[in-house]
């Protein structure tokens, strides 16, 4: 059990690093491009923010893909799309039931979901912030 649990602090802990590495650059990617947007219009706003989401999903992706390749290596799953699968419904915090892993690393389903929960949250934080800022920015301008 201390094992499982170390190896999902350490996941935890490298997909922390990697959210944090995403959301500077999707914000940077969401500052260059609204000082590059010719026009403050609300649909230009959107395009640059839904950017921002797309780099934000790849990140997830990419966590969730992590946690796959561990459970996989672990030898959890006959297949690395088994692992997958199972890996997003877990991250997503689904928890669907229908894939599930050993008595032995049971433990790690569940501290990817509250590494999902945190990890989508500053997504959310994040896509919310470019959000309310190209809303306010749209709002401020007169017609």
């Amino acid at each position: 059990m201390l094992q499982n649990l170390l190896l999902g602090l350490t996941m935890m802990s490298l997909c922390l690093l990697l959210q944090g590495l995403l959301v500077v650059a999707a914000l940077r990617y969401y500052i260059h491009q609204r000082r590059h947007r010719a026009q403050s219009a609300f649909l230009s706003a959107m395009r640059v923010t839904s950017g921002l989401m797309l780099i934000l999903i790849a990140g997830n992706t990419l966590q969730f893909t992590a946690w796959a390749l561990l459970f996989y290596a672990l030898g959890e799953f006959a297949t690395l799309g088994d692992a997958v699968y199972h890996s997003a419904v877990n991250f997503a915090t689904l928890g669907y039931g229908d894939i599930v892993m050993s008595p032995e690393r049971r433990l790690l389903g569940p501290l990817e979901a509250i590494n999902g929960a945190l990890m989508i949250g500053v997504s959310t934080a994040a896509l919310s912030r470019a959000f309310n800022e190209a809303l306010h920015q749209w709002l401020a301008v007169p017609e």
